[in-house]
């Protein structure tokens, strides 16, 4: 930093104003204080502030926010720019949530962790200047054009390429909420994306530097779990022939996706939600207590709080999961971004197989955007692979995408991928087929298909994974 980061203190309590201007001195702050809503306005009116350190509740309303949630709206509409951390000591998940849609980079509870809220304060002035500057702009410029994580796309992985209106509440909730420390939920229909965004939530992170460790729960087995997460020690169970990290050991300081959240039985809850809670945990086999610094980002397309009813998904571990949510909207509410995203891929593919290929003509356009995707983004990828291999001239074409309805009869597949009869395919393929036929009639949900297909929740989410859907 250039300068000391300058930081306004705003609390009615005169000793959590002085504690928090003691504690900001002493790390090189330098800082401001006031003690009413009007206060606050006045001082950003009037001066220029690195950032806001605000409670939520004031004498005119102890307990709700409410106040506090005013006061943030109209300090945005002094300066965009400007960021505000939230604190109150009658915090909620549904509060600091709000806060941070109205416009809150980061919350605290009081009483506060000296070590976290430097360290969010510090975050939230580096941002703060740079959104000032204009870095912010360039770095979401970046990530639209090249996507998280894997740059160019080469290993295989969507980037996170939009501009539709649909998408522009996503990308502003990763600019907000991926520099804080809570835990994030990402929802959405299969092959939306999910993991993308979890990618750009780490690029956006703090702990940027750090790894992302990767698991998909849903194909775990109950057998499997404790030790795939936790780890376990030499002779814990028969084929444990040596001592083995989990995958909270191997995210300590980072990030931890869990994928397909919702797969996992109750007992797997109970033993996760302890994690998060306290951060401890034991290796199967061991007594010793491990203590790891972990931020959560899960992922899945069911619907948790109907889980939660169902008594399927325990109601405290979604609280702990869902500091906020990120909802990813379907490809078919987003038809802009098929374009765009189908180049990419046509990009990415023509460079695997070593073709030449200038785009699409102007009917696989119209095919493309004409198609419903129920496979979404994952779909997409695929008809644009099928295209390139199929290709025989400079661009794609309609047929080499495989889009078009098929004519056949009673035997034929519905018009997915136009491949016609199902006897005359392997039997992989028909595999596939039935599996995206019974997403698309149940509108990707997992849990309905799987009991469409007669098969159990893990072993359709195997399937998927094996057939890339």
């Amino acid at each position: 930093m250039s300068r000391s980061p300058k930081v306004l203190i705003a609390d009615d309590q005169r000793d959590v104003r002085e504690a928090l201007r003691l504690l900001l001195k002493g790390e090189g702050f330098e800082t401001g204080t006031a003690m009413s809503p009007a206060e606050i306005v006045a001082a950003v009116a009037g001066s220029d502030w690195d950032a806001v350190l605000m409670d939520l509740n004031y004498t005119r309303d102890t307990t709700s926010g409410r106040e506090g949630l005013d006061l943030l709206a109209r300090l945005k509409a002094i300066d965009e720019t400007l960021p505000v951390v939230v604190m109150t000591a009658w915090a909620s998940v549904g509060l600091a949530v709000e806060a941070m849609r109205q416009g809150a980079r980061d919350f605290v509870e009081k009483p506060w962790d000296n070590a976290r809220l430097l360290s969010i304060l510090r975050t939230q002035v580096d941002l703060g200047r740079a959104l000032r500057r204009g870095e912010r702009l360039e770095a979401e410029n970046r990530l639209l054009r090249d996507g998280a994580g894997s740059g160019d796309g080469r290993d295989g992985r969507s980037p996170l390429l939009a501009r539709s209106a649909a998408m522009r509440p996503v990308l502003d909730l990763i600019e907000r909420v991926g520099p804080s420390a809570a835990h994030i939920l990402i929802t959405g229909e299969n092959g939306t994306g999910k993991g993308v965004v979890a990618r750009a939530l780490h690029a956006a992170s703090t702990r940027a530097g750090k790894p992302m460790v990767t698991v998909n729960t849903g194909g775990l087995s109950e057998s499997v779990f404790e030790s795939e997460l936790f780890g376990h020690v030499r002779g814990a169970f028969t084929d444990a022939k040596t001592d083995r990290a989990g995958r909270f050991e191997l995210a300590d300081g980072g990030i931890l996706f869990l994928d397909e959240i919702a797969n996992i039985s109750l007992a797997q809850q109970t033993k996760l939600l302890r994690v998060l809670e306290t951060g401890e945990f034991e290796r199967v086999g061991s007594s010793r207590t491990h203590a790891v610094d972990v931020r959560v980002f899960s992922a899945t397309n069911s619907d948790l709080r109907e889980e939660v009813t169902a008594g399927r998904f325990r109601q405290d571990l979604l609280f702990r999961l869902n500091t906020v949510e990120i909802r990813l909207p379907p490809l078919r509410a987003r038809v802009e971004d098929v374009p765009i995203l189908a180049e990419h891929f046509l990009a990415q593919h023509a460079r695997r197989y070593r073709k030449s290929l200038a785009g699409f003509d102007p009917g696989a356009v119209s095919a493309l955007l004409a198609h419903p995707w129920p496979g979404n983004v994952r779909e997409l990828d695929h008809a644009v692979e099928r295209g390139v291999l199929m290709a025989r001239g400079e661009r794609v074409s309609a047929p080499d995408l495989g889009l078009e309805p098929s004519a056949g009869g009673a035997g034929g597949v519905g018009g997915i991928g136009g491949v016609g009869r199902l006897e005359d395919l392997p039997l992989e393929e028909v595999e596939r087929v039935l599996i995206q036929k019974a997403l698309q009639r149940y509108e990707g949900n997992v849990s309905q298909a799987a009991h469409a297909l007669g098969l159990s929740r893990s072993a359709l989410y195997r399937r998927l994974e094996k057939h890339g859907l």
